[in-house]
C-alpha cells in the first residue's frame, strides 16, 4: 500500500454523557475495556488505521465530552469532521434523542459528513429500555439525501460490533 493511498479522516464521537463514547474508542484503539467511569473534559484525540478494500484510512478520533449544552467550543471541535459516530445508551431512553441532535449539528458544520449511529451497552439486556422499533424510528429521523444512516447495537465491554461500527463508517469513505 503506497503512502498516496492513505486517507486521513477526522471522526467525532458524539452523544450524551456516560453513553460509552470513550469506552468504544478505548475498545477500538487499545482493545480493552475499563469499568471505571472517567468523564471526558473537552476532547480526547486518538488515532487508528482501518483497512477497507485495500484502502488504508487513518481515523483521527475526537472523543468529545457529552453535554446537552451546545457551545462555541464544541462547535469548533466539529470543524473539519468527515464523519461522526453518534452514541446512545440502551439503558437510558433520554439519550436516544441525541442521535438526531448531534447528526443535525454535524451536518450544519459539514453537510457531506458521514454518520453511523450506535446503541451501546447491548450487554446490559436486563436493563435495556429502548426497543428496536424506537431505534429504527430515531435512525429514520437522521435521514438525509443519501438515506438513513446505518445503526448498530454494540457493547464496549464485550467488544460486540465495535470493529463493525468503525468499519461501516470507513466503508462510506471508499
Amino acid at each position: 500500500m503506497s503512502e498516496s493511498s492513505i486517507i486521513q479522516k477526522k471522526i467525532c464521537m458524539l452523544g450524551a454523557f456516560a453513553v460509552g463514547k470513550t469506552s468504544l474508542v478505548r475498545r477500538f484503539v487499545e482493545g480493552r475495556f475499563d469499568d471505571k467511569y472517567l468523564s471526558t473534559i473537552g476532547v480526547k484525540i486518538s488515532r487508528k488505521p482501518v483497512v477497507v478494500d485495500g484502502h488504508a484510512i487513518h481515523f483521527i478520533l475526537w472523543d468529545l465530552a457529552g453535554s446537552e449544552e451546545y457551545n462555541g467550543v464544541q462547535a469548533s471541535y466539529l470543524q473539519g469532521a468527515a464523519g461522526g459516530i453518534i452514541v446512545c445508551d440502551l439503558t437510558r431512553p433520554e439519550t436516544l434523542a441525541s442521535w438526531a441532535r448531534y447528526t443535525q449539528r454535524l451536518r450544519q458544520t459539514n453537510p457531506a459528513v458521514r454518520v453511523v449511529l450506535v446503541a451501546n451497552k447491548v450487554d446490559l439486556s436486563d436493563r435495556r429500555t429502548i426497543s428496536d422499533d424506537e431505534l429504527r424510528h430515531a435512525a429514520a429521523s437522521c435521514a438525509d439525501g443519501r438515506g438513513v444512516p446505518p445503526y448498530l447495537l454494540s457493547s464496549a465491554k464485550t467488544g460486540e460490533n465495535v470493529e463493525e461500527l468503525f468499519g461501516r463508517l470507513a466503508e462510506q469513505f471508499i
